[in-house]
């Protein structure tokens, strides 16, 4: 499926380049910054694959991992490490919001050629999004940004939820693609910079 191919690249090169941008915020050396980067582009895939009982493609393919050193090597190259407040320069948001986007696409669509069920596909959407950026944070001992971000899971959620009603009502192709895609991205910038927040008890 060439809509799967595409979303995994686009999501790959942009989480491989958030995960840069935590890595330097935390002053990781370069082996951190690789296993940053990696993590946050690939960790999902692996959990995801795993989920449905699939040889994790990262671990049978070559093309991943040599995107993932690509942004490495592009950025430094770059001197995007000397920015000044990382999580908040344009380029930063931007690459989270495309992986975000691109990654729960991905997810939901094995999930649906697994043929999960409705709760099945928006959890595999989900995973594949934000499972990298978790294990990141977990071993940098941070807050998971899934749970402090403006809508961040709930955009992933959203985006599984339409995949699967486009696939019940038999909306496929590139067009379908690009409208989620546009939907997620721009549903995304417009809470982060609308500071839209989900209820919070207390």
């Amino acid at each position: 499926m060439v809509e799967l191919e595409v979303a995994e690249i686009i999501g790959t090169i942009a989480f491989a380049l958030s995960g840069f941008y935590v890595a330097i915020k935390e002053r990781l050396d370069l082996l951190g910054i690789f296993i940053a980067s990696f993590l946050t582009a690939l960790g999902g895939g692996i959990v995801r694959d795993t989920i449905v009982q699939r040889a994790p493609s990262t671990f049978t393919h070559m093309l991943p991992s040599l995107l993932v050193i690509g942004v490495i090597i592009l950025s430094i190259a770059l001197k995007l490490h000397q920015k000044d407040e990382i999580e908040k320069t344009f380029y930063f948001i931007i690459s989270d919001t495309l992986g975000l986007v691109s990654f729960s696409i991905s997810g939901a669509l094995i999930g649906l050629q697994a043929e999960f069920n409705f709760f099945g596909v928006v959890l595999m959407a989900l995973i594949t999004a934000v499972g990298g950026g978790v294990l990141r944070d977990i071993l940098l001992n941070r807050v998971p940004f899934l749970l402090t971000s403006e809508f961040y899971g709930t955009v992933s959620l959203l985006v599984g939820a339409i995949l699967f009603a486009f696939d019940a009502f038999g909306i496929q192709g590139y067009v379908a693609f690009m409208v989620v895609f546009a939907f997620g991205v721009s549903l995304r910038l417009l809470a982060y910079y609308k500071k839209w927040n989900l209820p919070k008890i207390g």
